[in-house]
This record gives structure tokens, C-alpha cells and sequence, in this order.
């Protein structure tokens, strides 16, 4: 019985680190460009009480054996990089990826870090600028007096200026960055990412060629969470933590009428 107490502990933290994970999804479900996490479970070791192909008096093999397992804990937790649905917005700076790829924004250490939010804009010297202020890598710098921006679908950035009507010039180039295990990528907040050793370096290339998503303009790519999907799996880890706390009180009736016995 002391063995399902721990186990049944186990089975708890478990589910709460579970229901950690789903309130953040709900959470972020309005987050431009956010991937949802998913909790991946593994077992714990096993006591081997009898190891299975275990010789026996008659000559023969047990065939199963005897294992006890320990619990369970949390291996990890994993974003899931599919697409989200993209938005209409009509701004100007808006802009989505339609599948792989991420924008490039240079951090205040001087690292490069990395987003799906392509909700963009301006600052003071009318550089391509998120939200928190990380400048848009390659650089785009808009001259004054732009009257229409046009963003192509294979990143090249055209304007019209007030001064030159009806005449788009090219001020830059969008360049995406993909990775062969996205999943590894650090999560810093702020909707961006860093490189780790497990993620692998990036690959740059330009949008719709190679692999890489076309660019949507003047739409924003919105989280991926599926609310009933994240429903369904808050009532299933709500019903696996009620009965590990079932197993819990059971375990300690148990122990509670052994230690009752009277000789």
C-alpha cells in the first residue's frame, strides 16, 4: 500500500503540470502567432519482483514475469508548430507566413531571435520594428512620405512616396529563417524564439521558394489552440487526478484496516 501512495502522488503532480500547460494554450488562445505546447508522459522504472524469462523448476520460463512500475512523471513539453489560421486585418505592416519559416528580429543582447507575430511598425528612424521594439532583420527602412506599402508574396517590400505617385519602389526583402526541429527552439515570451543546440542552426531563404511559406500580406497568423481540444483535455487530466486521489484514499483505507487487525 505505501508503494500506490507514491505512485498515486506521481499521477497528481503529473496532472496539475498537465493542467499548467493547458491553462497557458487557453490563455494565449487571442496570442498572434503563438504555438501551443503539448505535456508528453513517460513512466517511471520498474521494480523487477520476478524478471520476465525468468527459468523455473520444471524447466520451463516465466512468461511474463513480475513488474511493478513507479508512476509517471512529464518528459517534456513540446510546441506544436502547425500553422494557425490567418486574419484580415488591412493594415499595412501586418504580414502572415502561410507555412514554414520564421521573421528574424535582432534582441537588445545583439542575438538574433525569432517569431510567427508579424504584427510590425515603425519607430522613430522608420525602421521595421515588433511590437517590444526588436528591429526586423534584414533591416527595412521606410522613407517619409510613404502613401502605400505592398508586400509581395515572395517578401519584396514596395512603397509609394507622397512625392512620386503611382510609382512603387523597392525599399527591401522579407528573408525567413526554418529550422529542422522547430519544436527545440527556446521560448523567451515576448512571442519570439531562440536558437538552442537542439533546434539546429537556421536555414534562411526567401518566402515561397525552397521549403520556405509564402508571405501574406495585411493578414495576421492567429494561435493554433483549438479551445474544445484544450476542453476536452482539462476535463481528462480534471478525471485522471480525481482518481489518483481516489487511489490515494483507497490506499489509506487499506492501511487503515490492517493496522485495525487485533490478534
Amino acid at each position: 500500500m505505501m508503494r500506490s501512495l507514491w505512485i498515486s502522488a506521481t499521477g497528481m503532480n503529473a496532472q496539475e503540470l498537465q493542467l499548467d500547460v493547458i491553462s497557458n494554450n487557453l490563455a494565449n488562445v487571442n496570442t498572434v502567432g503563438y504555438k501551443k505546447n503539448r505535456p508528453d508522459f513517460e513512466d517511471l522504472v520498474y521494480e523487477i519482483v520476478k524478471a520476465p524469462g525468468t527459468p523455473i523448476a520444471t524447466g520451463s520460463m516465466l512468461p511474463t514475469g513480475v513488474q511493478v512500475g513507479c508512476g509517471v512523471e512529464i518528459a517534456g513539453t513540446q510546441k506544436i508548430h502547425t500553422p494557425g489560421t490567418p486574419k484580415e486585418t488591412g493594415n499595412a505592416l501586418d504580414v502572415a507566413i502561410s507555412k514554414d519559416g520564421f521573421f528574424q528580429l535582432l534582441a537588445p543582447d545583439g542575438s538574433v531571435a525569432y517569431t510567427r507575430d508579424g504584427s510590425f511598425k515603425l519607430d522613430a528612424e522608420g525602421r521595421l520594428v515588433n511590437s517590444n521594439g526588436y528591429i526586423f532583420q534584414p533591416e527595412i527602412v521606410f522613407p517619409e512620405g510613404v502613401t502605400q506599402t505592398t508586400i509581395t508574396s515572395d517578401g519584396v517590400v514596395f512603397v509609394e512616396l507622397k512625392s512620386e505617385p503611382k510609382v512603387m519602389e523597392e525599399i527591401g526583402r522579407i528573408e525567413l529563417a526554418k529550422f529542422i526541429n522547430p519544436a527545440g527552439l527556446l521560448s523567451i515570451g515576448n512571442n519570439v524564439y531562440k536558437e538552442t543546440a537542439a533546434s539546429g542552426a537556421p536555414v534562411i531563404g526567401t518566402p515561397g521558394n525552397e521549403g520556405f511559406g509564402a508571405i501574406i500580406h495585411r493578414f495576421l497568423e492567429m494561435s493554433n489552440v483549438n479551445l474544445v481540444d484544450e476542453m476536452v483535455n482539462m476535463i481528462t487530466a480534471q478525471r485522471a487526478y480525481e482518481f489518483n486521489s481516489k487511489s490515494i484514499q483507497t490506499a489509506d483505507n487499506m492501511l487503515g484496516t490492517a493496522n485495525g487487525l487485533k490478534r
